[in-house]
């Protein structure tokens, strides 16, 4: 996943520099606020609260934001977020160990089995960025909320395809499959160069899920899967962006 990731930022950071080549051989723009298409890439680290320790420990995340900024420096937009992870605390599974804490397969050998966390947010978001003084006014301190869709659950994957206790659907009964709807808070600071090239932001995310259970039936505990959870991601992340102008602008700096 995290191959992938670097690779998406390479390729989405060579398409800015063509993008851009032109703009750069006639010089500098004249700086003012300017309506901008963003399209971004992220990745964050989060430590789970609220509901959320007891059955993960800290993810990771990856997300694509696509932004609107108007002339006024406010934001509006959409994101989507990748959580992945491998720290799972809640192990629906554990009745199932031998006492050599291994899993018997359908052959009656060891079965090998990796769980993982596994979700995804998705937002609509609105902000404003408050730009610093000096030249650059597109640029500055970025705070937005948004309101959204949080889900997660306990990825179980068995490695030899060999344990009829989980095979198919039957899996569906352990992965504690969990969601609702969401809201999230991020502050910090987006800078966009005026070479159009080096343009990063990062800062401090907040996300509460207001979630509940989805599957109806819990294997492992023979109980409905109906509880209301509060479930609170805190984390730190770092992007990319690619901004795309409305409209060139009518006056440069020649060098």
């Amino acid at each position: 996943m995290r191959k992938h990731f670097f690779t998406l930022f390479l390729i989405c950071f060579g398409f800015s520099a063509l993008a851009q080549r032109s703009f750069l051989r006639r010089g500098e723009y004249k700086d003012s606020c300017h309506h901008i298409m963003i399209f971004g890439v992220h990745i964050a680290g989060e430590i789970p609260y609220g509901d959320m320790p007891s059955r993960f420990g800290g993810n990771f995340s990856a997300g694509m934001p696509i932004l609107y900024k108007t002339s006024k420096n406010l934001i509006v937009g959409v994101e989507g977020n990748y959580i992945f992870g491998g720290n799972v605390r809640e192990n629906p599974l554990a009745y199932m160990y031998t006492s050599a804490n291994t899993i018997t397969n359908g052959s009656g050998n060891p079965g090998q089995l990796r769980l993982n966390e596994r979700g995804f947010t998705a937002y609509a978001v609105i902000g404003q960025i408050i730009p610093k003084t000096g030249k650059n006014k597109n640029s500055g301190v970025l705070a937005y909320l948004g309101i959204g869709y949080m889900q997660h659950k306990i990825n179980i994957y068995d490695v030899g395809k060999s344990l009829p206790q989980i095979y198919g659907a039957l899996s569906k009964g352990y992965d504690r499959l969990t969601g609702g709807p969401a809201a999230m808070q991020f502050i910090g600071y987006m800078y966009l160069a005026k070479n159009r090239l080096a343009n990063c932001y990062a800062g401090f995310e907040i996300q509460e899920g207001f979630t509940t259970g989805l599957r109806g039936y819990q294997y492992d505990t023979m109980t409905p899967d109906n509880k209301k959870r509060l479930d609170i991601l805190i984390g730190f992340r770092l992007g990319w962006m690619l901004p795309l102008y409305k409209k060139a602008p009518k006056e440069f700096y020649y060098n």
